[in-house]
């Protein structure tokens, strides 16, 4: 009873001071290190050249040159690319999907899209899951599977669809993170075809 006299009226008991232990904070500065280098390498990918990168072709062989193909390959063809990094239990890219296929019907001729599918890497679906994804939706255009999660890091894959646009030489011109409506990719493809025309 002395002890609450002495307190006082009104006045609020003590709080205890919530510690944590040294390797969380350790931790968490080490995450917070590691965000602030991938936000670095995202402002940083525009205007470089595109890293190299082994695909395993779900469909368009004829289009990308094989089962198994490097995009350095597919860049000697001598057009432009769209690259997009999707996963068959990502909602975005199952929006954003159709609208590529449109797309691709229309003006499939002046560029190569290539949706890379790297679902088992970010937890979105398993090859089985895509394969069944591009039937359902009919996706057509050529499509395939990164076998290591290479390219989900140099290309700084941090959200879900990812979609890079690469001019002939490999030069990433534009980067986009989420979904896109397709009148978006429209405008970007058609910046895209602009700056990929060679010099006369």
């Amino acid at each position: 009873m002395a002890k609450r006299e002495a307190r006082g009226r009104g006045e609020p008991p003590p709080t205890k001071r919530q510690s944590f232990p040294r390797g969380a904070i350790l931790a968490g500065g080490f995450a917070v290190a590691i965000i602030a280098v991938m936000i670095t390498v995202t402002f940083n990918t525009t205007g470089g050249k595109a890293p190299n990168f082994e695909m395993t072709v779900y469909r368009g062989q004829d289009v990308l040159g094989g089962e198994t193909v490097e995009l350095h390959d597919v860049l000697d063809q001598g057009k432009p690319i769209i690259l997009n990094f999707w996963a068959a239990l990502c909602p975005p890219c199952r929006q954003e999907m159709p609208g590529f296929q449109r797309l691709y019907n229309s003006r499939g001729e002046e560029y190569i899209m290539i949706g890379v599918d790297v679902g088992p890497f970010v937890g979105l679906g398993s090859h089985q899951d895509a394969v069944t994804f591009l039937d359902e939706f009919r996706i057509t255009y050529p499509t395939a599977w990164a076998p290591s999660r290479d390219p989900v890091i140099d290309y700084a894959v941090q959200s879900m669809p990812t979609t890079v646009f690469l001019t002939p030489d490999g030069t990433i011109f534009d980067r986009t993170i989420g979904f896109m409506p397709e009148n978006k990719v429209l405008q970007k493809l058609e910046r895209l075809l602009l700056a990929s025309q060679l010099p006369k």
